[in-house]
């Protein structure tokens, strides 16, 4: 299996590239290529609502082509992820299609809180790739047992790490998150 060559990433919906977890994520990867990216709203400088998933969509396979290009990477070989909201686009855009070697999913937002009929799940028996997914055990968007149980929908191998005590946020535990990445990549 070839190894990935580089690595986008997605921000939350209430925050941007520059959340402290992602910047750990890509100080960790060095010298693997990493680009975090803001979506469109954020660029246009508003916080809420975030645009709606057909053009957060676009807005990663836009980012994707670039970040390919600029680095004379293929495509097949880049990771996609990122945190609750952008981690779910980018593992939206592989399932329609994008080109992708894994899925890194921060805080995957399975349903929204208190709303676990509302499942975020619609896409998953098209994602083929491996998938790290990393959750607190205490986060109101999906309890272990529901993720045990969607995400056997997936058809690529899929690796999950849990944080006791950790909420959807999972603050303080940038640096733990960037190792469980950091092995996860070194699999391949």
């Amino acid at each position: 299996m070839p190894r990935p060559s580089g690595m986008l990433l997605t921000h939350g919906a209430g925050s941007d590239r520059t959340h402290e977890s992602l910047l750990d994520i890509e100080k960790k990867m060095a010298p693997l290529p990493v680009e975090r990216m803001n979506f469109p709203y954020v660029e246009q400088g508003r916080k809420f609502p975030p645009d709606r998933a057909p053009k957060l969509i676009n807005s990663i396979i836009e980012t994707s082509k670039q970040m390919t290009e600029k680095y004379g990477l293929n495509p097949e070989h880049l990771l996609l992820g990122g945190r609750s909201m952008g981690g779910r686009m980018c593992s939206m855009a592989v399932a329609e299609g994008l080109p992708s070697i894994g899925l890194i999913l921060i805080s995957y937002p399975l349903h929204p809180p208190k709303e676990p009929e509302k499942l975020r799940i619609e896409h998953f028996d098209k994602i083929e790739v491996p998938c790290l997914f990393i959750s607190g055990e205490k986060d109101p968007f999906g309890s272990r047992s529901e993720f045990e149980k969607h995400l056997k929908k997936i058809r690529g191998p899929v690796t999950t790490k849990w944080f006791g005590g950790a909420g959807h946020g999972l603050t303080g535990l940038e640096e733990s998150i960037s190792d469980e990445i950091k092995s996860w990549v070194a699999s391949f």
